[in-house]
């Protein structure tokens, strides 16, 4: 992502990167030896937490601590995105102007991190009723010819609705129909979001392990 598409969102240099602070907390070191692990540990913040996700789970960088481990099924999309429903809500482009309502949704509905700029990575979509958002979703990662479907959420009293899935259809068709794959992630355990996604067409690919780190207090 930070040495593609999306690399002038880096922060670093070739033995580790980060993505802009306002974006999000994810880093990546070149490999696992000391000079990139070192430069990877530079690029923790302060006050904050660096998120490193990796094919198999990732080593600790020097003077952090470990804040949470994890594990996320990744999963592709196979076939064409599914098309959409007779009844399916009105979705609508989400910009600069519902930035505040993205934030407070992320937080409430927690699927991922979200930053001050989050809702920058690319397009986002929306259902509102009555000027309300109810849900939302969009994409982060850009990969080579693959797009990353992200930031779906939906506020507790207007979950059963259908809205996630409608959502999360919206933002396949939008990214093939720019030549791109969808895929996305998971936490492992969660099998009603599993099972939500493989409706959609997604199929596991591998499991992923994410690391949170701060900096030691020691």
């Amino acid at each position: 992502m930070l040495t593609g598409r999306q690399a002038h969102l880096a922060e670093g240099d070739a033995r580790a990167v980060r993505i802009d602070r306002g974006y999000g907390p994810f880093g990546a070191a070149a490999d696992e030896g000391a000079e990139a692990q070192a430069a990877l540990a530079a690029l923790v913040p302060a006050d904050g937490e660096l998120w490193i996700v990796e094919g198999a789970p990732p080593p600790l960088p020097p003077a952090t601590r470990e804040v949470k481990r994890a594990v996320l099924a990744q999963m592709v999309a196979e076939g064409p995105p599914p098309p959409p429903r007779a009844d399916e809500p009105v979705i609508v482009a989400l910009g600069e102007a519902d930035a505040a309502e993205m934030r407070a949704l992320a937080e409430h509905a927690q699927p991922g991190p979200w930053g001050p700029k989050t809702h920058l990575y690319g397009p986002f979509f929306g259902v509102r009723e009555n000027g309300r958002l109810l849900a939302m979703a969009g994409q982060r990662m850009l990969m080579p010819g693959m797009a990353e479907v992200s930031g779906v959420a939906t506020w507790a009293d207007c979950r059963g609705r259908g809205l996630a899935r409608a959502l999360i259809g919206h933002v396949m068709r939008a990214m093939v129909a720019r030549g791109e794959t969808p895929f996305l992630h998971s936490y492992a355990d969660n099998a009603g979001a599993i099972a939500l996604y493989e409706s959609l067409g997604f199929r596991h690919r591998r499991q992923i392990h994410p690391l949170v780190v701060a900096r030691s207090t020691d």
